[in-house]
């Protein structure tokens, strides 16, 4: 009984084993590889799959998506015989597998030592300038040969990407400076600019000012000479008027030579007033004047003994009163006025007429003093002097 039990476990042991080793459950985009007796049997698919036990053997389990590689950094020399170190990444997909199985041991490491052998035969070609600015083209070189290389191995290279090119620090310092130089260039470039159109900016502003003031200058001249020129007219027009005034007021009053003898008299004490004057000059007319006031003078050329002839009275209506702003009140009105100045021309002549006959009664009687001697004091005929 003992001996039936132990032979039951075993077969059931058995059973299991045999069972275990016949199914064999394979993951989505993944792909097995069944090898009968060491030589390839079939490609598991994803799912369930029977095997025959003890005889097909799952020798490898291949990944069927894309993969990433990225490779440690590589040092390169370029044309220029710089070494710069380069780091890159490859995106590859394996599409057959049996190929990736059985034509490459390692078809990972042959991408990179392949990937660092087109590296440098590619960047042995450009200078370092080139190295650093023609990544999109490295990149392209690159996965064309890995493509063409590996194809026969059932991978496919989608892309590469160089994730970093890394010059030696003495390049780098000097890249650095060449790049703070150049920026330096730049900006002064663009200061230079500034400050030119500034300039320019300023100029034209300057001349735009320049022309307004001209302008503005050449019409205040020209404004300042018209109400000058207006203003000389008016005071031209003024002082005519006020000359045919006073000379149609003194031939309208019929002045005679006694009242110019009279008028002549009363402006000798004028002659004398002022502190400084320490000498005068009396005009030689002055004797005759004495002698007798009117007749006892000379015709003076251009004034008549006689004033004779009709002279209108100055029109002097409402148009000519003029009021007076300093404060000293209203001037009297045109008649008053006329009146006034009439009145004082009839006394002056009234008291030339006097002396004048009072002068006849004098010279009609006998002398009582001997003429007086010539005067010692400086007399001289004619206009008087400047002091």
């Amino acid at each position: 009984m003992t001996a039936f039990l132990i032979v039951l476990a075993l077969v059931a042991l058995l059973v299991v084993v045999t069972l275990i080793k016949s199914v064999r459950v394979v993951q989505q985009q993944t792909v097995g590889i069944v090898e009968r007796f060491g030589k390839f049997k079939v490609g598991l698919q994803p799912g369930l799959n029977l095997l025959t036990p003890f005889v097909d053997k799952v020798r490898y389990t291949i990944d069927m998506r894309e993969q990433v590689v990225a490779f440690p950094p590589q040092g390169v020399i370029t044309e220029d015989n710089l070494m710069v170190s380069i780091d890159s990444v490859i995106y590859f997909q394996v599409n057959d597998p049996v190929r990736a199985t059985y034509e490459i041991s390692n078809y990972i490491q042959a991408i990179e030592q392949l990937t660092m052998t087109t590296l440098r035969n590619i960047i042995g070609g450009m200078d370092l300038e080139q190295t650093l600015t023609s990544r999109e083209e490295i990149n392209e070189k690159l996965r064309y040969v890995l493509d063409e290389a590996t194809g026969k191995w059932g991978i496919r290279v989608n892309r590469v990407e160089l994730r970093s090119i890394d010059p030696p620090p003495s390049i780098q310092d000097s890249m650095e400076k060449q790049m703070r130089a150049d920026r330096d260039k730049r900006a002064a470039i663009l200061t230079a600019e500034g400050m030119r159109q500034s300039a320019v900016l300023s100029a034209e502003g300057q001349k735009q000012s320049a022309i307004l003031t001209a302008q503005g200058d050449r019409e205040s001249r020209i404004l300042r000479a018209q109400a000058e020129r207006e203003a000389r007219i008016l005071k031209a027009q003024g002082e005519a008027q006020a000359i045919t005034t006073v000379f149609n007021a003194i031939h309208a009053g019929k002045p005679d030579q006694g009242l110019l003898a009279y008028q002549y008299l009363q402006m000798l004490p004028s002659i004398a007033q002022g502190d400084s004057n320490k000498l005068w000059i009396i005009p030689s007319e002055i004797g005759k004047a004495m002698e007798g006031l009117g007749s006892a003078v000379g015709q003076i050329a251009g004034i008549t003994q006689k004033a004779e002839g009709p002279f209108p009275e100055p029109d002097l209506g409402d148009s000519q009163a003029v009021s007076v702003d300093s404060g000293l009140g209203s001037a009297a009105t045109p008649d008053a006025a006329v009146v006034e100045a009439d009145n004082a021309v009839q006394e002056a002549i009234a008291a030339a007429q006097n002396a004048a006959v009072g002068n006849r009664a004098a010279q009609q009687a006998p002398p009582a003093v001997t003429s007086a001697p010539e005067q010692t004091s400086p007399v001289q005929d004619g206009p008087p002097l400047e002091r």
